[in-house]
């Protein structure tokens, strides 16, 4: 049987997290208990105290009330979507993916959860995890360069097999590990929100500057945009071509922020409104021609 060659970014991110499972060969997998053997990928019910959290999780933070807006769903209708474990040698299981659906049905005091039984290596394992999180939702910058580095580091792997691995380019898995370079404090405020993933990559010019935690306080503190602090980093490099000190961008109107955000979620592509008075204009970005494949099609078939 001959196969098709696919480009290595849709196929890690367009199958499903099944697609990953046979990359690797478990030689360590622990065999799955006769009585618990899948059927045909079946889920089957666990019960949640004997689930292990997964020690290759990427994702620090949680936000507490959309857990606890989950666990309520779980209360109301069950788990919709079954977990990902796998067995262990002492008898109980390991998580693989689902961790935001077992720690809200821990929260909704249930007893079993639907699970998916899976034999699958540690690096499987991690791989499996990381790409669940960017699929599903963002980890924020420094998570998401902590796991690439993870991987680099305890399973040798290149940065282009690191893309392959998880959808991303080369050049993406190369800007998130060069964060790790900036100080401590810096890091804290990338990964608390206060600076975005663009501020992060322009403080990066001042890596070996000694003003680099004050700047990196002082954009957080004024909300300066990107652009400005790529401005402001030039001119403390090169402080006779830039005389001028960036201004801080005007306040964005609560009540239009919101509505940006219900449209990201919505669509699943970055919005961005500039509003002037009640007139204005909403920009949509995609970075592939499937998501603006995708948005003619969401608009068309609300309109119709």
């Amino acid at each position: 049987m001959t196969t098709t060659a696919t480009d290595p970014k849709r196929r890690a991110l367009g199958k499903g997290l099944d697609s990953l499972l046979p990359r690797v060969q478990a030689a360590a997998a622990v065999p799955i208990p006769a009585a618990l053997e899948p059927e045909g990928g079946k889920p089957r019910e666990i019960p949640v105290e004997q689930i292990d959290r997964n020690p290759f999780q990427t994702r620090m933070h949680v936000d507490e009330a959309q857990l606890a807006e989950l666990a309520a769903s779980i209360t109301a209708n069950g788990v919709v979507q079954p977990i990902l474990v796998r067995p262990q040698a002492n008898g109980r299981f390991q998580l693989i993916a689902g961790e935001r659906r077992w720690r809200a049905s821990q929260l909704a005091g249930k007893e079993t959860i639907p699970a998916i039984l899976r034999q699958v290596s540690d690096e499987q394992a991690m791989e499996i995890t990381i790409v669940e999180n960017l699929q599903r939702a963002d980890l924020n910058p420094m998570e998401q360069a902590r796991a690439f580095e993870r991987l680099a580091r305890e399973f040798s792997m290149t940065q282009e097999q690191m893309a392959q691995r998880t959808g991303k380019d080369r050049v993406s898995v190369a800007n998130f590990m060069r964060l790790l370079r900036l100080p401590e404090s810096v890091q804290e405020l990338v990964e608390s929100g206060q600076l975005s993933f663009g501020h992060a990559k322009a403080l990066l010019g001042l890596n070996h500057h000694p003003g680099i935690e004050k700047t990196a306080q002082r954009v957080a503190n004024l909300s300066l945009s990107v652009r400005q602090t790529e401005t402001l980093v030039q001119g403390m490099l090169y402080p006779e071509k830039f005389k001028k000190e960036p201004k801080p961008e005007p306040p964005v109107d609560p009540n239009v922020k919101e509505v940006a955000e219900q449209l990201q979620r919505a669509l699943g592509l970055k919005v961005r409104i500039e509003d002037h008075k009640g007139r204005g204009k909403v920009i949509i970005e995609y970075a592939r021609l499937e998501d603006f494949d995708a948005l003619l099609e969401t608009l068309a078939g609300k309109s119709a």
